[in-house]
């Protein structure tokens, strides 16, 4: 038996860097410095071992992944493609830019949906309970947007969003909004909203008088789709995955 074979689990430095967290020796070093939490607790001691397939570690109040088989990916999605994971009228579909590298993954589905003609991050992975979390309203995760709409928005409409708007299911408040540019009958908005209900971007705006003629999701909690190209899939860096993990509570 090695010094990391023990029925009490794996010298807790040595998780950390398997992990990607940091060197065994600076793993060491936020040991000590009372920068890391097993179940709950401020751990100092260097020999303490844990079990990384039930432990729940967090380094500097973020979680750590300790499970090599879940992935955890961000989608650009193009117009045109379905929030499926297969298309039995052969529609384009999210299932169809995974073949070939992650549909030997089991589990990966796509965290929610964006509708056809809508573009930008999806989210997908085969961590079950935070694609759960994600989902669930009572999570209330922010999802930003940047739209093009039909018409010069008024300068009061931002605050009336905020306020509350009536549709025909329920008052819809965004988080934030803001005009990024108006020009030839147009205007650009971005706008953060945490609801969850089909198509409300659209239906919103709709409602205000101010049509979507482009919708892009540009960032889901702290997750930023950025430059990302188009129709490609990138994983998630292990700080955007630990801001999702606290964004649920995880």
């Amino acid at each position: 038996m090695t010094s990391d074979e023990h029925p009490d689990g794996i010298r807790l430095q040595k998780v950390l860097s398997q992990a990607g967290v940091a060197s065994r020796r600076a793993a060491e070093d936020l040991i000590a410095a009372g920068r890391v939490e097993v179940d709950g607790e401020v751990v100092t001691e260097l020999g303490r071992r844990v079990h990384p397939d039930e432990a729940v570690i967090h380094v500097d109040g973020t979680r750590v992944n300790l499970r090599d088989d879940l992935v955890y990916l961000a989608f650009n999605k193009p117009k045109g493609v379905h929030s499926t994971m297969s298309d039995d009228r052969g529609r384009p579909c999210v299932g169809d830019y995974l073949r070939g590298r992650w549909d030997e993954t089991p589990g990966v589905v796509h965290v929610g949906r964006l509708d056809e003609n809508t573009e930008g991050l999806l989210l997908l992975t085969n961590d079950g309970d935070l694609g759960h979390r994600l989902m669930h309203p009572s999570y209330r995760v922010l999802k930003t947007y940047f739209a093009e709409v039909e018409g010069l928005v008024p300068r009061g409409l931002g605050k009336e969003l905020r306020a509350g708007w009536e549709l025909p299911d329920g008052i819809v408040k965004v988080d934030q909004f803001r005009v990024k540019d108006m020009h030839s009958g147009r205007s650009m908005i971005e706008l953060v909203i945490h609801e969850g209900r089909k198509h409300i971007v659209r239906r919103l705006m709709a409602a205000t008088g101010h049509p979507v003629r482009k919708l892009v999701r540009t960032a889901v909690g702290d997750v930023q789709l950025g430059n990302q190209r188009q129709g490609t899939i990138r994983r998630l860096n292990r700080g955007e995955v630990g801001t999702l993990y606290r964004t649920v509570g995880l």
